[in-house]
């Protein structure tokens, strides 16, 4: 087993579901963390919830993913953590909207590409030289089945969590023999935010994409981020798939009648 207690960890996208979760799991082990996000309150009250109870260290980073020069502002300027960072979880991402792509709205495409793939690479190129010249490091990036199979109306989203398999797949050729491990943790259907935000606050519609099932909690995909983590060093999970029992693949699922 890898022990956690006492290194640190970064986690992108932590205001709320599976980033708060992955930070809380991962600091239960004794693992201090960084947390990012756009919303300072969100994340002051977080990095405060997490401290306190597992009395480690919760650093609060405001800043947006989708700018370089903000990642590297915040990162940099964070009191040596570059220097000290064993772990990377990639989490922050989104989907917006069902549209067809012949309805579309560009504006929405570039949201999601530029933070699902750009701010995951802007934030491992930032990291990621550190973890290799030390000599260890695990890079964790939050994917989706999604990355598997494309649906109607998510042609854009899909295409970014291909993106995020593809680029960790090739990230693990980038990074053989250093000594740092990849792992990309791909979740089904779960209730987070993530239908409310992409349906831009219908919260009734959100609703409806899990009546009749039960769905992934954040901490189902926190407890397989923590478990990538802890494998001994010699052992690198590549890939894990991880859907609610309701659920066969993006298209099949199972709802009980009401």
């Amino acid at each position: 087993m890898t022990d956690l207690k006492g290194r640190w960890a970064l986690v992108t996208g932590a205001t709320s579901g599976f980033g708060l979760a992955t930070a809380h799991a991962i600091a239960s082990q004794g693992c201090h963390v960084a947390i990012t996000g756009r919303r300072e309150d969100r994340l002051e009250t977080a990095a405060r919830e997490i401290r306190d109870p597992h009395r480690v260290e919760a650093l609060p980073l405001r800043f947006d993913v989708r700018e370089l020069s903000q990642v590297r502002a915040a990162l940099e300027g964070a009191s040596g953590l570059l220097s000290k960072l064993d772990i990377l979880v990639n989490n922050a991402g989104l989907a917006l909207a069902l549209e067809p792509i012949q309805a579309g709205n560009p504006a929405d495409w570039d949201q999601m590409i530029d933070t699902n793939v750009k701010g995951l690479l802007y934030v491992t190129r930032t990291v990621l030289p550190g973890m290799v010249e030390r000599g260890r490091g695990h890079v964790v990036n939050v994917g989706s089945v999604a990355g598997h199979q494309t649906y109607a109306g998510g042609a854009v989203y899909s295409a970014t969590k291909y993106a995020v398999r593809a680029i960790s797949d090739a990230l693990r050729y980038d990074v053989l023999g250093t000594g740092v491990r990849v792992s990309n943790v791909e979740p089904g259907l779960a209730e987070t935010e993530f239908s409310e935000v992409r349906f831009k606050g219908d919260r009734s519609r959100a609703k409806s994409v899990y009546e009749g099932l039960t769905p992934l909690r954040a901490e189902d995909v926190a407890d397989a981020v923590v478990w990538c983590l802890t494998r001994p060093p010699h052992v690198n999970i590549q890939s894990v798939l991880i859907l609610p029992t309701d659920q066969a693949s993006a298209h099949a699922v199972h709802r009980r009648a009401k």
